[in-house]
This record gives structure tokens, sequence and C-alpha cells, in this order.
């Protein structure tokens, strides 16, 4: 119930943000960190793409020690063990072909072309999918939304009749309870529910800013966060079925080739498709899947860069960019251009280091001050009075307790053990330089030093001791007695069903 509570939280908080505009503080931060992670994460895409190109060859690369990219020494055509120095021909593949990887951080190595190629077009999916607004958007979702799920269920149907896979499944649904006392497992849990959902990032209250007044939100939060649970016990298991085939066939344990990160989408399940009966079906059908998807995320995303500008400097950008389609197009090229570096040869470190410092570091301060602004500074009451305007009925006892003390208090000890127990970045066995760690924590700061900006900058502008400017700065000033919040002000006509849709893939 973590995820729909807290997405209930900011669809609650999404007629204030609609109305009010993120100026200032966290709703300035979950802009700019939408906008930094857009200009990474469709790389993702780019590699899927360029998966995809491959995957049609009567043998697919990744299967063969016979390329000229292989250390044939060093090669396996199979996993050999996580104890041995040798690689895999699906990891060769993905380090020496599509990355063409460099020894670290401070080698360049210049740029992949092919891949940046695949992020042009990239690009140019995204900025056609979204260039007519939200409603476009919305009808491209339905079927980047919903095809996964088709894939999803036949690699399943697929997986399940394979040898070995019952062994990945139990692998994946049986609990190891001392897990549990990691912070770093609670920490990336967080984030990966972050990440999935859009809490933080903007995305959520961007797109529910267009709902009508009284649409359901509280009905739309359960759907998206169950939808989201759902899909990813369902891709666990397609993922470990397909892992205990692989451990089969090798005969080696499960925790041998199950792994995280990029590695098990570009590097494990390659390999598994590449053994199991019609790879040339499978493996396009895969790769496809993965652009649908990652496309989905790439939409919300740079929605939330565009519509902020659009609601902030409207007038003023289109007096010099005189149509939305350009103002899209000028977004979407900025964000491209600021992902030429993740696609050098030393790209791969790049990446890593913006993943690490932008969708986990940031984005837990980010979700902690967002829940404290609308749960405490805004209030209880207000979301509660907000809701019943929207709903018609007061919010029952367990949300009300889950905004006052359950999120704020859940999300503060995830911060703080994180702090606590903070560990540098890594990539596989590289270890990071000082400098790669201070850009980092420079990249982290970016987004989230709004916050205490915002706080200076809001106490500067008010009058009295500091303690009075305090307690201003803390006092929301929003009336809702004024006309502006109430329901009969309200436009009853905004397209509900394609936003939800949007939120949901």
């Amino acid at each position: 119930m973590g995820p729909s509570l807290d997405l209930s939280l900011i669809s609650s908080w999404l007629m204030l943000c609609a109305k009010q505009g993120p100026k200032a503080g966290v709703g300035l931060a979950t802009v700019v960190i939408s906008f930094v992670y857009s200009t990474y994460y469709n790389v993702l895409m780019s590699w899927a793409l360029y998966y995809l190109y491959n995957s049609f060859r009567a043998t697919p690369p990744w299967t063969s020690c016979n390329n000229t990219w292989n250390a044939v020494g060093d090669c396996s055509s199979g996993f050999s063990g996580n104890n041995t120095h040798v690689e895999s021909a699906s990891q060769q593949f993905f380090d020496h072909r599509l990355l063409e990887k460099t020894s670290g951080i401070g080698e360049a190595g210049g740029l992949r072309w092919e891949l940046f190629g695949c992020l042009v077009i990239a690009w140019v999916i995204v900025y056609l999918c979204i260039f007519k607004g939200v409603k476009s958007t919305g009808k491209v979702v339905y079927f980047t939304a919903v095809f996964p799920y088709f894939i999803l269920f036949a690699l399943l149907i697929n997986n399940v009749h394979l040898p070995g896979a019952k062994t990945g499944i139990l692998y994946f649904v049986t609990p190891v309870w001392s897990k549990l006392f990691e912070v770093k497992v609670w920490v990336k849990a967080a984030a990966q529910v972050f990440n999935s959902i859009g809490i933080a990032f903007g995305s959520m209250v961007s797109m529910a800013s267009y709902n009508k007044f009284n649409n359901n939100i509280l009905r739309d939060a359960l759907i998206v966060s169950f939808t989201n649970s759902f899909t990813s016990i369902l891709a666990g298991f397609v993922i470990f079925s397909a892992i205990g085939y692989m451990a089969h066939i090798h005969n080696l344990p499960v925790d041998n080739i199950a792994t995280d990160g990029p590695g098990l989408v570009f590097v494990v399940y390659p390999e598994v498709l590449s053994t199991m009966p019609v790879p040339q079906l499978w493996a396009p059908l895969f790769f496809f899947m993965l652009l649908c998807l990652g496309l989905d995320s790439q939409f919300a995303t740079v929605e939330v860069a565009i519509t902020f500008i659009k609601d902030e400097f409207g007038p003023q950008v289109l007096r010099f960019i005189k149509r939305e389609e350009l103002l899209t197009l000028a977004v979407c090229i900025v964000c491209f251009v600021l992902g030429i570096p993740h696609i050098t040869k030393g790209g791969i470190y790049v990446f890593q280091l913006m993943d690490h410092y932008t969708a986990v570091v940031s984005l837990v301060f980010l979700a902690f001050f967002e829940v404290v602004a609308v749960c405490w500074i805004f209030g209880v009451p207000r979301i509660t009075l907000m809701i019943k305007r929207m709903q018609g009925k007061t919010p029952n006892i367990y949300f009300r307790v889950c905004w006052l003390l359950l999120c704020p208090m859940l999300v503060l000890c995830i911060l703080t053990s994180s702090i606590a127990q903070y560990s540098p970045v890594q990539y596989g066995k590289y270890t990071y330089p000082l400098w790669a760690e201070y850009v980092g924590w420079c990249v982290s700061l970016v987004s989230i030093v709004w916050i205490p900006l915002g706080a200076i900058h809001e106490m500067y502008n008010n009058k009295g001791s500091f303690l009075q400017r305090l307690r201003t700065a803390v006092t929301t000033t929003i009336d809702l007695d004024a006309e502006d919040y109430l329901p009969e002000k309200q436009n009853l006509d905004n397209p509900a069903s394609e936003t939800l849709f949007t939120s949901v893939a």
C-alpha cells in the first residue's frame, strides 16, 4: 500500500500544482530532476534499438565467440560462473561491440556513431509521440502500455515449459529474511518504486493536472500502484523462469547468473533468448517490448519540462517560438545534446554515475521534502478538504494517518539510513576516482539545491524577526475558499481517461 499512499498524496496535491505552478523549492526541484533524468534515460532506448536491429539476423551476434570484438581466449558461449575470468559471448557483445567500453570514466574514447544514430531515432520517436501534447501522448500510450503485457504473458507461457524454470521461479519467490535488515535493499526498493511510478519526478503531478476537477484520484492512485506492482511481479516470473533455464543448461546456481542493472536486460536475457526455440521470433519481440516500456517513461519525464515552460513562461516563450510543437522540438534537441556524453566509448561510466546520483540519491532527498511540503506544511486538513470537494466525501482515517505519520516517517527512515550507510558508486568491479564522485554530487545538487534556495528566498522576502520569517515561510498562503479553488470554477472537461492511462504506463 506504500506506493498507493504516496500516489494518493501526490494526486491530492495536483490541483495545487496546476494552479500555482512549480515556481520554487520542491516544485522546481521535481522539474529539474525530471529534465536531468530525461537527458540520459533515452540512452537505454538507443541500446534497445541497437539490439532490436541485430536481433533480425539469422544468428544473433551475441551468441558466438567468433567475432572481431571477442577476446577469444576469455570468451565462452555460455555462462562460466562468477569465479572465473571467462566472460560470456553476450557480455563481450555488450562491452566490446555495443559500448566499445574503455578502461574508465577518464577515457572518453570518442563517439559510438552507431549509438549516436540510434539515439537520434529514439528522440525522433519521442518527439513524434508528444509534439501534440498530452492528448496525443495518451493515445500513443494505449499501444505502448498494453502491448508489453502480451509479450510478457507469451514469454511466461513459453518459459514455464523450459527445464529449470521451476528452480528460477522458486529462487524469485523464496524470501531471504536477512536481506530485510540491509538498508541498501530498502533504499534500492524505494528508488525502484519511485522510478517505476514516477513519484518525486513530477511526471505524475504533471499528467494528473490535466484531469477534470472531480476525477476519482483515490481510485486512480490504487489502479496505478496495483498495476505497477502486478507488472513487476509478472516481469519477475518471466525473468527468473528464464534464468532458471539458463542455470539448468550450464549446470550453475541461479545466483551465478542473476544480476542487476543493465546487465540483466542486455546481457543475461539475450543469452536466454538465443537458446530458446525460434529465437528469431522472441528476440525482436523482447527488444521491441523494452522500447515500448522505455518510451512510456520518457514521454512522462519530457512532458514535465514542457508543461513547466508553458505554464511559467508561456507568453514570453511563444513570442519567439510561435508554435508549441517547436517548443517541444527545442526541449527534445537540448535533451539529445546533453545525452551525447553517454554514447561515447566511456559513456557507460557517465551513465552509471548520473543514474546513481539522480535516480537514487537525489530522488530519495526530493521525495522526503515533497512529502513534508504536502503532508506537514500544506497540511492533512487541507488535503482532506480538497479531496472532499473533489470527491464529495472525506478520505478515511487510514489515508489520513498515512499522510500525517506513516509516509513521512518511512521516507525519513530511508533517507537517514541511506546517508548513514552511503557507499560510493561502482560499475561492476570498477571504482570511480574521487573527482568523479565530486561530479556525481554536483549532478545531485543540480536538482535538490532548489529546495534550500527556495526556502532562503522565501524567508528573505518575508518581514520580521528570524522566527517570524520562518513561521511565515512554513505557513501556506493558499486560500481554499477563494473562487479559483471552488468546484464550480473548475474545468470539468479535461481528458482524464487519457492522462490516467499515461500515468498507468
